[in-house]
């Protein structure tokens, strides 16, 4: 199988600068490889840094310590190395991120932000447009939503609109963080069924799950990632 993502001893730790410079180590020694067609699970108490390995995969916090390739075509890039411009590729083509907030402009309108991701690889608006309204359809959204800022939506309104956004692109590599936390059981469904589409057809997942169900029903294998307590 071809390995999509390739982690090898990772570390993270934050200091603390308005409390004296503390160290607060919250990752080490963290390797696992996932390939195309795998759904990876992050398992592990509240704490442990799960959320915050994932942040560091996506390149929102700099990798410090170790190694983490990500396939983009036909070669590995190696975040750490990694030119902002390379990074911003990776995100505009090969990796998707569903966090577990939507945090957007607040004045655009539902059916441009999910259509986003399609016109910054050229996609046509007409094209993009049309794709992002199936989306929102199959997510449950109302059509009377979609010309709207989902800033006043509902939690799991808003939660809807960030899994279409981040999966109609169908990228490569996809990072869940708490996908389906905020939604009520028939989308929680339709969410399952679409990771796992997305998986069947060739994409590589890595996923935070505290549903059982739901790590039971897109997982296909876990890694723990161990709580670091010690501050130097």
């Amino acid at each position: 199988m071809t390995t999509m993502l390739r982690v090898r001893n990772l570390a993270k730790t934050f200091t603390l600068h308005p409390q004296g410079g503390i160290r607060l180590p919250v990752l080490g020694g963290v390797n696992f490889e996932v390939a195309a067609g795998e759904c990876l699970v992050l398992a592990g108490p509240s704490g442990a840094g799960k959320s915050t390995l994932l942040r560091t995969l996506y390149g929102n916090y700099r990798l410090q310590e170790g190694s983490v390739a990500i396939r983009h075509g036909d070669k590995m890039i190696e975040l750490g190395n990694a030119s902002p411009q390379s990074i911003l590729s990776l995100r505009r083509t090969t990796v998707g991120y569903v966090s577990q907030f939507l945090r957007v402009i607040p004045r655009v309108a539902t059916l441009d932000l999910v259509a986003e991701p399609l016109r910054a690889r050229g996609v046509t608006a007409t094209e993009a447009n049309e794709r992002a309204a199936e989306w929102l359809a199959r997510l449950g959204l109302p059509a009377r939503l979609w010309h709207l800022p989902p800033a006043t939506f509902s939690g799991g309104e808003q939660q809807r609109v960030n899994i279409a956004r981040s999966m109609i692109a169908e990228y490569p590599l996809l990072l869940l963080d708490e996908p389906t936390a905020s939604l009520d059981a028939d989308n929680r469904r339709i969410v399952v069924d679409l990771m796992n589409r997305a998986r069947d057809a060739g994409a590589a997942l890595v996923g935070i799950f505290h549903d059982a169900d739901v790590r039971a029903a897109v997982g296909t294998r876990s890694y723990a990632v161990e709580p670091l307590r010690e501050a130097a």
